[in-house]
């Protein structure tokens, strides 16, 4: 519907840009603008910073996946430029600041006094009338008073000329800045766009440029590096912990085995749907790992106790503790399946930006059900064989408890 608008818009009205947009309801950062995401470019030369500007959001246009590309910068302001011939004016005995006096007098508002009466008092601006204000013209009937005293005119020692520039001069911190505000195609992700901005601006911004996403943009690059770290320190974090649990090295591998598969499940499942790797995608492979890891520790704690306790081997035990344990670990992971399964189908207000949380969540819990009960016992017997060949090649003996029948 929005498309339809603005293009009945631009049909109606030649000429015209327009801009549907959806403001967030928490804003993260950035400038107000007509698109989502922004690039902001920053420089202390500012007749450089806007051909720069000008160039990135042209080469911008031509991205395919990027649409609503806009800018802040409208260089369609009239004015006025006075250059001064610094040789000559010094030869007449005139400043720059004597220049820069006579245009504030002239078109400025400059106090020069102040009537005071018996009851009031009044200030005195000083200024040219509003006709000669309008016109370039007028710029030759202005004169500045040089050194000696003498007046000279305006126009023997500065070049007036007529252009246009910009609305406003806008600042990022104490520097100008131009900001370039985009919107993303249909089935573009935010981390291709962003490496396509980032190409252009490394082909285009020239060296006392600098460049850098603002916004939800920079919010998504920040994301995306300290998601992937929280990601790891989790994973090391559960393997200590675990390490500590069962004083052991292994053990919490073998429980940590089935997190690769779930989050193969997990992207696997946002890839069919053709969802994003948001934010929110990303939290739910974290959840993952909490989710995915207690079937492994139901199956091998009861694998441990018979070993331990029963004199089993490895083998017989984690058999054992499949078919024992088979019923809980179905029913706390169909638990956790059906209350992400309503998040995952987009039900409530607002539920399009969770959705991917519940999708990543339902798909990877799916498919690491279906890997897992048979991941997790291989690998239990793997390791304990490669503990058994490491202990034989040691010398090292480990006694075995007798089985319960087998006592006299």
């Amino acid at each position: 519907v929005a498309r339809s608008l603005t293009r009945q818009l631009q049909e109606t009205v030649p000429g015209v840009r327009a801009f549907v947009t959806n403001p967030p309801v928490i804003s993260i950062g950035g400038r107000s603008s007509k698109s989502l995401y922004q690039y902001t470019l920053q420089g202390s030369n500012i007749e450089q910073l806007y051909r720069a500007a000008q160039e990135l959001e042209a080469r911008a246009h031509d991205l395919p996946g990027l649409r609503d590309v806009t800018t802040d910068l409208q260089i369609s302001n009239p004015q006025i430029s006075v250059d001064i011939d610094r040789d000559r004016a010094s030869s007449l005995g005139v400043s720059a600041e004597a220049v820069q006096g006579a245009l504030y007098d002239a078109y400025g508002a400059r106090q020069v006094s102040t009537i005071y009466t018996a009851d009031n008092q009044y200030q005195v601006v000083m200024e040219l009338l509003p006709e000669y204000q309008r016109n370039l013209a007028a710029m030759q009937l202005l004169s500045v008073r040089a050194a000696s005293g003498e007046l000279v005119p305006l126009t023997a020692l500065a070049k007036v000329t007529e252009g246009l520039g910009p609305l406003s001069v806008n600042h990022a911190g104490q520097l100008p800045a131009v900001t370039i505000s985009f919107n993303l195609a249909e089935g573009v992700s935010v981390g291709d766009a962003v490496r396509d901005v980032e190409a252009v601006a490394r082909d285009v911004l020239p060296a006392g440029i600098v460049g850098q996403f603002a916004g939800t943009a920079q919010a998504f690059q920040e994301a995306q590096g300290s998601l992937l770290v929280l990601l790891v320190l989790a994973v090391v974090v559960i393997y200590i912990v675990l390490g500590i649990l069962y004083e052991s090295f292994i053990h919490p591998l073998t429980i940590l085995s089935g997190l690769p598969f779930a989050g193969f499940g997990a992207l696997l499942t946002l890839y069919v749907f053709r969802f994003e790797l948001t934010v929110y995608a990303f939290v739910g492979i974290i959840m993952l790992i909490g989710l995915v890891k207690k079937n492994a520790i139901m199956m091998i704690d009861f694998a441990l106790e018979a070993e331990r306790h029963e004199g089993k081997s490895a083998r017989e035990s984690i058999l054992e503790a499949c078919i024992v344990r088979f019923r809980p670990i179905m029913m706390t992971t169909m638990a956790a399946l059906v209350g992400a399964l309503p998040i995952a189908l987009g039900i409530g207000a607002g539920a399009e930006s969770r959705q991917p949380l519940g999708v990543a969540v339902v798909g990877g819990l799916a498919f690491s059900q279906l890997i897992t009960l048979y991941v997790t016992p291989l690998v239990y017997v793997w390791f304990d064989g490669l503990a058994a060949r490491w202990r034989a090649r040691r010398g090292v003996r480990v006694a075995v408890p007798a089985r319960a029948e087998g006592l006299p």
